[in-house]
């Protein structure tokens, strides 16, 4: 995969914090930021997909065995 640098304006007491991070974990500040974003676009196409399967769903509708008629009512149905 192709690779772009930018610049972030980190607040310095987070960047230390992550360089430490960093270090404890054996890997760059770099790489530790790659996998958080990676992980956050990863959750989004998650949500998205599972977004688009549910609205399908909701579109298509659901088959409640009534074959659209409803032959009761709230007094049947709360009856004790």
């Amino acid at each position: 995969m192709e690779r772009q640098n930018v610049t972030l304006s980190v607040p310095k007491e987070i960047l230390q914090k992550i360089k430490h991070l960093a270090v404890d974990k054996r890997t760059s500040v770099s790489a530790l930021l790659v996998k958080a974003l990676e992980e956050t676009v990863r959750k989004d196409e998650a949500f998205q997909t599972a977004k688009s399967r549910q609205l399908a769903l909701m579109e298509q509708g659901f088959d409640l065995g009534i074959e659209g008629k409803i032959n009761y009512n709230r007094d049947d149905l709360h009856e004790r």
